[in-house]
């Protein structure tokens, strides 16, 4: 089942104390939390973690009954680290127990999105090594231009003629 922008709204405001089926939320508070999701999540992809989430083009093309496609283990770090995020303004001190998950969920998201930099490195700077005797006939002793494959993607077509 694909979870709603409004789900985790909900439950974020459940984690701060004010559950929907204690306290009416009013549909500016919601849409106040809506903007704040938006901008973590926006932050959070200019950080690197891409999970998935719809990002908006502008405010107003932010709905709460917008489905959001991202992985399992991401949402526990969404509704904890939105929840310290919207207690302030409602007077509200988040638990430290809430602090710890959202920091560890934050964390796992960082070490599942970190890929290591592919470096290319110069083959022009590096020698080929005593064992190969191939600079005796061409004068270089150095590893010539990189043979450049061409590769297709998956959603793409490689026409030969």
């Amino acid at each position: 089942m694909a979870w709603t922008k409004r789900q985790i709204v909900t439950q974020a405001f459940e984690e701060i104390g004010l559950a929907s089926y204690v306290f009416d939320l009013e549909p500016e508070q919601l849409q106040g939390a809506l903007r704040r999701l938006d901008n973590m999540m926006a932050t959070w992809n200019a950080k690197g973690i891409r999970i998935g989430y719809p990002l908006p083009s502008s405010i107003a093309a932010s709905s709460l009954d917008q489905s959001v496609n991202v992985t399992d283990i991401a949402f526990e770090a969404i509704t904890t680290n939105l929840a310290i995020r919207i207690a302030p303004g409602y007077g509200k001190t988040v638990a430290p127990d809430t602090k710890m998950i959202a920091r560890m969920g934050y964390m796992t998201l960082l070490a599942r999105q970190a890929q290591p930099v592919e470096k290319g490195i110069d083959r022009l700077a590096i020698p080929m090594g005593a064992g190969s005797k191939y600079w005796r006939y061409n004068e270089d002793p150095f590893f010539g231009e990189p043979i450049v494959e061409i590769d297709a993607g998956p959603d793409s077509v490689l026409d030969l003629e």
